[in-house]
Formats: C-alpha cells, sequence, structure tokens
C-alpha cells in the first residue's frame, strides 16, 4: 500500500515541533537549561509513530543517520532522521524526474510479510546479506507451517511441494492452479520448483556462508529480497493438495 504523503508529514512536523528546543528561562527565573517544547509523554507518543515512518521511507535510518551522545536534546537522531525524510516525501518524485529516473521504485515494505518481517531487524541494523538469508529461513519455515512437513526443507522441500505428481501420504503438494493436464500446470509448476531451487541455491546458501564475504550493497540485496517475495507470495496464495 502507498504511503499517505500527507499524514505522513503531518506526523512528522507534528515531531519536530514537539522536539524543537527552548529555554527553561521564566520571567522571574534564569537558567541556561534548555527544554523540549513537548512533554516527555507527547515526544514519546509521537515517536511511536515517526519511527514506523521513518522505518517505511529511511530503513536504515538507526544506523546510517548519526547520533549525538552528548548532545542537548536526546531525540537528536530522530530528529535528522524525521527532516531527510520529509524532505524525501515531499520531492522524492520531483527529484527522480529532474535526474532522469522516474522508473517506479521497489520498497521492502511492501514485499510479501514473510520476506519483510524475517528481514526487517537485520536490514534495518544495516545486514543485508543476513537480511536475505533471514527471509529465506522465514519462508522455509512458513512453507513447513502451511503443509505441516519437518522431515524436508529448502530444495527438497519446495520442489517435492511443487512437483507436478499426485500428492502422497505424508508429502502434499502446492498447487498454483487446478491440474487440468494441460502444458500451462506443468509449466507454472516447474517453474515454481526450479525458481525455489534456484533462490535457495543461488541466494540463501551463498549467503548463509558469510564468512570472508564483503557485505551486499542495500540495492543488491534488495533484488535477493524481491526473489524471496516472489516465491512466499507463490506459497501463501497456493492450495494444499493431499
Amino acid at each position: 500500500m502507498a504511503i499517505d504523503v500527507d499524514w505522513a508529514r503531518a506526523e512528522i512536523a507534528k515531531f519536530l515541533t514537539l522536539t524543537t528546543m527552548r529555554s527553561a528561562s521564566t520571567r522571574t527565573f534564569i537558567t541556561s537549561r534548555m527544554l523540549t517544547f513537548g512533554s516527555d509523554d507527547e515526544i514519546v507518543a509521537s515517536a511511536q509513530a515517526v519511527e514506523q515512518i521513518l522505518d517505511r521511507v529511511l530503513p536504515t535510518w538507526r544506523t546510517s543517520v548519526p547520533s549525538e551522545e552528548n548532545a542537548a536534546n536526546r531525540w537528536y537522531q530522530h530528529r535528522e532522521a524525521a527532516q531527510r525524510a520529509d524532505v524525501a516525501l515531499q520531492r522524492d518524485a520531483e527529484i527522480r524526474e529532474r535526474l532522469g529516473d522516474d522508473a517506479p521504485q521497489l520498497s521492502a515494505s511492501t514485499m510479501h510479510p514473510w520476506a519483510w518481517e524475517g528481514a526487517r531487524a537485520l536490514w534495518q541494523s544495516g545486514h543485508f546479506r543476513q537480511a536475505v538469508t533471514a527471509a529465506a529461513r522465514k519462508v522455509n519455515a512458513e512453507t513447513q507451517n502451511k503443509l505441516g512437513r519437518r522431515d524436508a526443507s529448502e530444495t527438497a522441500l519446495f520442489v517435492n511441494a511443487f512437483s507436478k505428481d499426485a500428492p502422497k501420504p505424508g508429502q502434499p503438494r502446492l498447487r498454483l492452479m487446478p491440474d487440468d493436464g494441460s502444458d500451462t500446470f506443468k509449466s507454472v509448476h516447474r517453474g515454481a520448483a526450479s525458481f525455489a531451487e534456484g533462490c535457495f541455491a543461488g541466494i540463501r546458501n551463498p549467503n548463509s556462508h558469510e564468512d570472508g564475504l564483503s557485505e551486499l550493497p542495500e540495492h543488491e540485496a534488495l533484488e535477493q529480497l524481491a526473489a524471496i517475495s516472489v516465491l512466499a507470495r507463490w506459497v501463501d496464495s497456493a492450495t494444499v493438495e493431499r
């Protein structure tokens, strides 16, 4: 689902106002102490929504936006990230058009929940290779749950599940369309099995043996996560034939 830009920018504006610093001095009391305009309770409540907006607009903000340990404002990192996110929300389409790159953009948060929820925590901390591996593991586990199987996993599980053969005791099948004997049925399920094998052999396995491997660039990890998401969506939408 697309972001409600007006709502998101309003939430960011509210948060920035609440976290703006002001003097604690009064007419009768002079001090160098600074306070935020909003109370702690108001800011925490606002941050609950703003953090989710930041996770969507700037997924790596917790690591990519610098924090100041000794900053007078404890919300320093949140404020800078919020300001960046506001610009991104306001000017993203314009910037892509002006730079000659107005092609559709892919967002991890719009992928299948099995893929993104599996990857989210590691992704947001900048561990992209591990995040993709975690997403693959999540899809594998959800497929085992759907089929009620623990005796097979990963490539063996998916190749068996998408087999064109009739189901056997303890070996249910995933059907993306009814078996009408057509070439389309055979092609769809052969392709799903091959695609799943490629995801685990070509993406999950190399990423899980990451000793000596450099971190994946975010855009490459996003492409790999998208492949895992496609597989997750197929499994989720398939019917189980026993």
